[in-house]
């Protein structure tokens, strides 16, 4: 009999459809039943031994909340026995009904040892205590998870214990995940907690990567990349890296019509194991990042989410470095003016910061100058041995990349079509801030604001607390306009200042739309005694009246 050995996490949903993933023990038909009689059926797929299925769900009816179960091969396998859970539901979003977003990046899943957690309560952990404490209460009708879902360099002591029993630490990688099975593990580690396994059952979520997915510093630069292929671990860390965030992320990422469309989901359907197919896949991908697109649209009524992946498509060469590839940056340029006026909201989700702290951004920069030769050969390598050191690799560090965000940022928000709203997503950093951009001339009609969350469950060292702090001050800027000047760097084409933070802590974003009304509430995770944890609002302000 087939089991269920992770899931189920409900993906994309509209007002009709929804899709619904699991992994399962065995192949077998997965079928998604709801109480109003909407429901779906796929058979698994394989990879390496490993075996899953996305069942679309069609029926819903927009506005509407169905409860769900989920059967193998015609047994019933969700809701487990005897859960404490409320039942899981789908909650068809209305176009018309506003929509609540929470987003947040880097969540590190190691299991708290002996009751403690040295990282302090989960962000995610918090909202599904509150969701099962009043599952008729305010919930999001979206999760963004921005990036690091899993951890593939920094494992928990159970993990590497769980390693040691497979192979000798002290050969490379070490402590980090070396191929796909390792990486299934993770996943388990992360989605099999209860209360986690249960938000995902009934909050829709969606995905992008980032560096920690795969390795810190992941695509830095073309010398990093070149040191990492000289290694005889990295080309299969890469490429299972690729293979599961594939499976486990990115197919929930797309629409049932996206999916139909996709070749290597039907490859993967075509024959008893997928895991060449879906290899080769990740092999083309490596050795041509525009050969895959991992970012997406998805519109939800009059708000328009474009996830961007500041990961994989970068150009790395030092003398065309960019954040995008051509191709990349013209679908994004694409999506973001289709339809003028047919959205009241523009989110961009992008893992990495697009306003850091003035001095961060002008060291990314001066940086980039020098590694591209502007002072020489002698600080060219200085330059990239600093850039590792200290992780320069933010939009503020691909220059023409940051201007070219900025101008399509002010286009898209002019004009008599423009949006209510542009707000840019971002984690990464292990702190939430709010910063607002503005142009010299005439700006965007629409409010722009860069909103970062992170950490969902980690940690930040003193040090780095401190950095980011000093790094907003005068004194800070100051100190940053004498390193563009050493690396004759242009003035940016847009100033910023931070209007909110830095808070540090657990935390979640919900950004609230509701016509072209939006409002802003920043909480964060605090220990109950006894309760599990729960969380606290730092902030909850208006964005747009």
């Amino acid at each position: 009999m087939a089991g269920l050995r992770l899931g189920p996490l409900l993906r994309y949903t509209d007002g009709s459809s929804a899709t619904v993933w699991v992994e399962t023990s065995r192949p077998c038909t997965a079928a998604v039943r709801c109480a109003d009689g909407a429901g779906g059926t796929a058979p698994t797929f394989q990879v390496a031994g490993h075996h899953y299925a996305l069942i679309p769900v069609t029926g819903l009816t927009a506005g509407t909340s169905t409860t769900y179960e989920v059967l193998l091969d015609d047994t019933p396998v969700w809701p487990l026995p005897d859960s404490p859970f409320p039942p899981s539901a789908i909650h068809a979003p209305d176009s018309e009904g506003g929509l609540r977003v929470a987003f947040g990046s880097c969540r590190w899943a190691a299991p708290p040892a002996g009751g403690h957690d040295p990282v302090g309560p989960d962000a995610l952990d918090a909202l599904a205590t509150r969701l099962v404490a009043d599952p008729e209460g305010e919930r999001p009708d979206v999760l963004l998870l921005l990036g690091d879902q899993v951890y593939a360099d920094e494992t928990s002591e159970t993990t590497q214990r769980w390693l040691a029993a497979r192979r000798d630490l002290d050969d490379p990688p070490g402590n980090g995940v070396a191929d796909y099975e390792e990486y299934t593990h993770l996943y388990y580690e992360s989605w099999l907690d209860s209360r986690i396994r249960w938000l995902l059952s009934t909050v829709p979520s969606f995905m992008i990567f980032d560096d920690h997915d795969v390795i810190d510093d992941w695509n830095t630069s073309a010398a990093w990349l070149t040191d990492m292929r000289a290694t005889d671990w990295w080309q299969e860390r890469l490429l299972s890296g690729l293979m599961s965030y594939w499976v486990y992320q990115h197919l929930g990422n797309l629409s049932p019509e996206e999916l139909a469309a996709d070749p290597v989901y039907e490859g993967v359907h075509k024959v008893p194991d997928g895991t060449d197919v879906l290899r080769t896949f990740a092999s083309r991908a490596d050795a041509d990042a525009a050969t895959a697109r991992w970012s997406y649209r998805r519109d939800f009524g009059r708000v328009r989410l474009l996830m961007v992946d500041s990961r994989a498509a970068r150009v790395l060469a030092e003398d065309r470095r960019a954040m995008l590839d051509p191709g990349e940056e013209a679908w994004l340029r694409e999506q973001v003016l289709d339809s003028p006026g047919s959205y009241d909201h523009l989110l961009f989700g992008t893992s990495l910061p697009w306003l850091l702290p003035h001095l961060v951004h002008d060291a990314e920069g001066w940086n980039a100058a020098l590694c591209r030769g502007e002072r020489g050969e002698r600080w060219a390598r200085v330059g990239e041995k600093v850039r590792r050191a200290a992780d320069l690799e933010h939009w503020s560090a691909f220059p023409e990349s940051f201007a070219g965000l900025a101008e399509l940022i002010a286009e898209a928000g002019s004009g008599r079509d423009a949006p209510a709203t542009v707000c840019v997503l971002s984690g990464d950093v292990h702190h939430a801030y709010i910063a607002e951009p503005s142009w010299s001339g005439p700006g965007p009609d629409a409010r722009v604001v860069q909103l970062v969350c992170s950490p969902v469950h980690n940690s930040v060292p003193m040090s780095i607390r401190m950095a980011f702090r000093v790094g907003w001050s005068a004194v800070a800027r100051a100190f940053g306009r004498g390193l563009a000047r050493h690396g004759r760097l242009p003035r940016p084409p847009v100033g910023w200042r931070k209007t909110g933070g830095p808070w540090f802590g657990n935390q979640l974003m919900t950004l609230t739309l509701r016509g072209r009304s939006a409002r802003l509430r920043l909480e964060q995770a605090r220990t109950r005694e006894g309760k599990g944890p729960r969380l606290t609002t730092l902030l909850d302000s208006e964005l747009a009246p």
